[in-house]
C-alpha cells in the first residue's frame, strides 16, 4: 500500500513527531507542504493530511495543498496536534467530500505550544506530545491500514 501525507509543523514540530511515530508502521511518503507547493497525489492508496492548530484551524498551507493537489475519490485521514483546542476541520473536509473523497477518520492529541499569550507563561501542554499520544496515533494509523487491505 501506498501512503503519502502532506503536512505543516511548524512552531515546535509537535505534528512531525506524530507522524514519524506512525511510518514506522509501513513506507510514508512525507510530504512538507511549506517546500513542496505541487504534488502528484494519485499513484497513492491513501492520503493523509496533517497540522498543527493555526488560530483554530487547520494550517492554511495544508488546505491548499489539499484543495490543489488532492485527487479524486480517494481514502483520506486527518491528523492535528493543538494547544487547548483541536483544529476545526470543516474547511478540509470541504475539500475532501467536493472531490469525493472518504474521511477515514481524525486523530488529534496536544501539543507543546508557545505561541502568543502561552509564551508568557512558558507555554502549555508541556511534554505533549508525549509517550500515549504517539501510542495512540500508531494505533490510530494501524486500523486506517488494516481497514484499506
Amino acid at each position: 500500500m501506498k501512503v503519502a501525507v502532506a503536512y505543516h509543523s511548524y512552531h515546535h514540530g509537535n505534528t512531525k513527531k506524530v507522524l514519524e511515530a506512525i511510518i514506522k508502521l509501513i513506507d510514508v511518503k512525507l510530504i512538507d507542504v511549506s517546500k513542496c507547493k505541487e504534488a502528484s497525489l494519485s499513484q497513492y492508496d491513501l492520503i493523509g493530511f496533517a497540522s498543527g492548530t493555526y488560530f483554530g484551524k487547520f494550517s492554511d498551507l495544508v488546505v491548499k495543498f489539499a484543495k490543489n493537489n488532492l485527487p479524486d475519490k480517494k481514502p483520506v485521514f486527518l491528523v492535528n496536534t493543538y494547544g487547548l483546542i483541536g483544529a476545526s476541520t470543516k474547511e478540509i473536509e470541504k475539500i475532501i467530500a467536493d472531490k469525493g473523497c472518504e474521511l477515514l477518520g481524525i486523530y488529534g492529541c496536544r501539543g507543546f505550544d508557545t505561541f502568543g499569550p502561552f509564551k508568557l507563561v512558558g507555554g502549555i501542554s508541556k511534554g505533549h506530545p508525549d509517550e500515549n499520544d504517539l501510542r495512540g496515533a500508531v494505533e490510530f494509523f494501524r486500523k486506517i491500514i488494516e481497514n484499506q487491505k
